[in-house]
């Protein structure tokens, strides 16, 4: 409950992590079976950062860093060091 109040009715869902979760999965299919460890991580790394450079244009942002920024637990963490 100490989260911003626009923040509260978006925490109760699910949703943009089980998208990301099945988005995962399907790419994880194509391939199929993996010639060792190293390949997947390359992969899911390379797809979480691509849904991370969505998220960051989105125009509708889940949660905006503007909003996150003065939950931070570290006092020396500002916004402009963020979004640089």
């Amino acid at each position: 409950m100490t989260f911003p109040l626009q923040h509260r009715t978006k925490l109760h869902s699910t949703n943009p992590i089980e998208r990301l979760n099945g988005k995962i999965k399907r790419r994880t299919e194509v391939v199929g079976i993996f010639p060792n460890e190293d390949a997947i991580v390359r992969l899911i790394g390379a797809i979480l950062l691509e849904q991370n450079d969505e998220w960051a244009v989105q125009r509708a942002r889940y949660m905006t860093l503007e909003t996150i920024a003065p939950l931070s637990d570290d006092p020396t963490v500002s916004l402009q060091a963020i979004a640089s």
